[in-house]
């Protein structure tokens, strides 16, 4: 292993029917270092990390690891070799225990029968170094919340004695406390020479936590070898994107609606164990932002007025109609929308066209004369009409939806609920997972709905998202509402302060 490098990959091309995912990238690991991966969503970034896990096999170039040339053909061969990856899809069992899930094909065994205790007692070890020794070894995964399930993921790459772990997107779920935990693990790691490659759109992150930076672009190389914490930001987008983008929120209406009769009222509304206490109000053309820490209730608190969980206590009005507790369909009929925070598994048919997904919410207007019967031809001039609007990439909706990136799979649940006559959209976590660009096409998207007279509900874990494109803003601790006034009265530091008050203690 010459100057310390620990992985080498030189010239990768990896091409798919009609798509040249890479073409020709170039990227160097040393051990003890914290390399972060950019670029936009599509830029080849998902199936760089795929090839260095051994999921798939380059078309050309070379892969060097510790010195030596090698070619993994299978994800197992990768792992033997101490390359572990995390995706930001986890690809954890939800029915078997947290220790069983770390150590998955690597079981503590003879002659085939498993070490219970033996393994228990090593996954609690892994959980302890990570500080999270609460989350119990016997759980079933699919009952620990999301944050819960990253830790354990991370957790299984650490019981492999990896040397390199790949961590795509890990902050994604994880409140301020659980980043600070998870940036004080990875700090562990290096010190120990393992060696991490960091995926993420949050450049505050890069800045924070890695060493080098390399860009992607169209499949290419654009940079590497780049300073982590010296270069400048307008640098890191304008290489990402090909062009200098604002980061800038839309600019907000100076009095939005202030003398219309409320939009949504919820009065008192609870759900045991998630949240209590709730009011608030949105006006049309508001956006109103809900911060605080995963576990605070927020996501709870949208899918109880959506009608998707039943509320304890409460109401939940609009335009003065009180809706039954736990319909959907009477939230729907009524003029709500969600957009929620696991678009892939709670909001899209990924196998199914973008047409398809886009007019799901309003099937019966896309039937013919004959009752039942789909009128495929005005399916896809809908949704050409809808997502033409959105700019969603590529322009094709007879493409399946799960070959778009993060930010266009979002443009499309947007698309959908702007075919019928949605009052009020419900946002969780919008641009979660969606690059620098996308998120400005998103912000000024939401922005416009809302100058049209939409009122907007939104959630995000990103404290200066909600101050920049919201109106007002509650913000939430421990299930409970503890502040509520204008965006532009509050900063990060004093919403920060607000949802660890009493926490630390």
């Amino acid at each position: 292993m010459d100057d310390g490098v620990l992985l080498r990959m030189r010239g990768i091309v990896k091409q798919f029917p009609g798509v040249r995912a890479l073409d020709g990238v170039d990227l160097d690991v040393a051990a003890g270092q914290v390399h972060c991966l950019l670029g936009q969503n599509g830029a080849g970034k998902s199936t760089l990390i795929r090839v260095l896990a051994g999921a798939h096999r380059p078309d050309e170039g070379s892969l060097s690891w510790e010195g030596e040339d090698v070619s993994f053909s299978s994800p197992s061969s990768a792992i033997q070799r101490g390359i572990a990856t995390i995706y930001q899809e986890l690809d954890l069992v939800p029915g078997l225990s947290v220790a069983d899930n770390l150590y998955l094909g690597h079981e503590k065994a003879t002659a085939g029968f498993v070490h219970r205790s033996a393994q228990g007692a090593a996954a609690a070890a892994v959980l302890k170094k990570l500080g999270h020794s609460e989350i119990p070894v016997s759980r079933e995964v699919g009952r620990l919340s999301a944050a819960q399930q990253q830790i354990v993921s991370l957790a299984r790459a650490l019981a492999r004695d990896a040397k390199l772990i790949v961590m795509d997107e890990p902050s994604a779920v994880l409140a301020h406390d659980e980043v600070d935990n998870l940036f004080r693990v990875i700090r562990g790691l290096i010190a120990e020479n393992v060696a991490v490659v960091y995926i993420s759109h949050r450049l505050e992150e890069i800045r924070q936590i890695g060493d080098m930076v390399t860009v992607l672009k169209d499949g290419r190389t654009v940079a590497t070898g780049l300073p982590a914490k010296s270069t400048p930001t307008p640098e890191l987008v304008s290489l990402m994107t090909g062009r200098n983008v604002e980061y800038l929120f839309p600019p907000r209406t100076s009095d939005p609606f202030s003398s219309d009769a409320p939009l949504l009222q919820v009065e008192g509304l609870a759900l045991k164990g998630a949240f209590e206490g709730v009011d608030l109000v949105v006006r049309p053309g508001e956006i109103v932002g809900l911060a605080g820490l995963v576990g605070a209730g927020r996501s709870e608190v949208l899918e109880t007025i959506y009608g998707a969980r039943r509320r304890t206590t409460g109401t939940v009005r609009m335009e003065g109609r009180e809706l039954p507790a736990g319909s959907v369909r009477a939230a729907v009929k009524a003029g709500m929308g969600l957009a929620p925070e696991e678009r892939k598994s709670q909001a899209l048919l990924l196998g199914e066209p973008v047409a398809r997904n886009v007019t799901l919410a309003s099937l019966s207007r896309m039937t013919k004369t004959v009752p039942g019967w789909l009128d495929r031809r005005r399916e896809k001039i809908t949704a050409q009409e809808a997502t033409a609007g959105l700019e969603v990439r590529p322009a094709d909706v007879t493409r399946a939806v799960k070959t778009l990136s993060g930010g266009n799979q979002q443009k499309v649940v947007l698309a959908r609920w702007l075919l019928g006559s949605t009052k009020l959209l419900l946002l969780d976590e919008p641009t979660r997972g969606v690059d620098v660009g996308a998120r400005s096409e998103i912000y000024a998207l939401v922005r416009r709905l809302a100058d049209d007279g939409m009122g907007v509900l939104l959630v995000s874990s990103e404290v200066p998202e909600v101050l920049g494109l919201a109106d007002r803003v509650l913000v939430m601790r421990e299930g409970q509402v503890v502040h509520t006034g204008p965006a532009d009265e509050l900063d990060e530091h004093r919403v920060l302060d607000l949802v660890m008050e009493g926490i630390a203690r």
